[in-house]
């Protein structure tokens, strides 16, 4: 009884931890998705290409904030706890939300609408910097021994739930109302949508205990000593960053630019663009916990040489 009690609140845990990264993903895959839409809402009209560039561009800049995110803010978790932390990434990321959500559009307001969804974007990644490695610090120090690959799956688990909640929701949406409807405005409903969910969030997070390998720390490193530590280690830093990009380049290439790339080089509809879409998160979602578990099994550095092998080997060129 007492294993079943555990056993549940590691679930309970899991769930509580992952849901800001779940809504640090869900945002970057609305903007991702309606990313022409989001173009001709906030920036001059007159030429199609060069709004969806811009829209591009845009949610490419909150990647640019990422590293510094990651710095400032892991110092900060680092200093003050996990719980602090995560409590900290959520605030910030559900302000970029609101920002997005409710700015009006070039038509309105002019040049000030991309520049407050700039400033939107920028938040989002400063906080997002720090909220894929705080979540997998907290759910490795929670992990039971010989289970930290399974443990930290359910981070990437929670991405995968956003890419298919999106969907799901741009699958709705597009029944519901008239592409016009959603250009109008309708694009918005999902990030109302994110709006509603941050309070829960907020409620969920509130309740984590801090992490036990945390809390047995008797000495709590300085900024200083953060930094001094990073740059003596700069070669084990540089390798972890190169590992990360192939999993984070073609993450996004299959989930936030798959709507885009299908209505606008395959000339499918949108309701298509997003089933398959939804998909890939499902597929993602099932062998992300099974590959977790493997790796702690076999080990991580196998699995990283033969997907990388394999995703580069699978990759097709895009038709024309």
């Amino acid at each position: 009884m007492a294993d079943l009690s555990t056993r549940a609140e590691k679930i309970r845990t899991v769930i509580r931890v992952s849901s800001g990264n779940f809504l640090e993903m869900y945002d970057f895959f609305v903007f991702g998705y309606y990313a022409k839409i989001i173009g001709d809402t906030f920036f001059p009209k007159g030429n199609e290409f060069l709004s969806l560039m811009l829209a591009l561009i845009t949610f490419g800049v909150g990647f640019l904030m990422r590293p510094l995110g990651a710095i400032v803010l892991g110092t900060y978790i680092d200093r003050h706890g996990r719980r602090a932390g995560l409590l900290l990434t959520l605030t910030l990321m559900a302000f970029g939300v609101a920002l997005i959500a409710f700015v009006p559009g070039y038509a309105t307001i002019g040049i000030l609408a991309p520049i407050l969804v700039v400033i939107g974007r920028l938040i989002q990644g400063f906080s997002a910097g720090v909220e894929l490695g705080g979540v997998s610090i907290y759910l490795s120090e929670m992990a039971t021994p010989g289970h930290k690959g399974f443990y930290v799956s359910w981070q990437s688990g929670s991405q995968q739930v956003a890419v298919m909640v999106v969907a799901l929701l741009g699958v709705r949406l597009s029944l519901a109302l008239p592409p016009e409807s959603i250009a109008a405005g309708g694009w918005r409903v999902p990030f109302y949508v994110g709006c509603l969910i941050v309070p829960m969030i907020f409620i969920l997070r509130r309740n984590l205990a801090e992490t036990e390998a945390f809390a047995k720390r008797k000495h709590r490193a300085t900024a200083s000593e953060i930094f001094r530590g990073v740059a003596a280690n700069w070669p084990l830093v540089l390798v972890g960053m190169m590992m990360t990009t192939m999993t984070t380049v073609s993450f996004y290439f299959i989930t936030a630019y798959t709507p885009t790339f299908g209505t606008q080089q395959l000339h499918l509809s949108s309701t298509s663009s997003l089933v398959v879409t939804l998909c890939v998160g499902l597929s993602n979602l099932i062998w992300l916990p099974v590959m977790g578990a493997v790796s702690d099994r076999i080990g991580c550095r196998p699995l990283l040489i033969l997907f990388t092998l394999l995703t580069l080997a699978t990759a097709a060129r895009s038709p024309g």
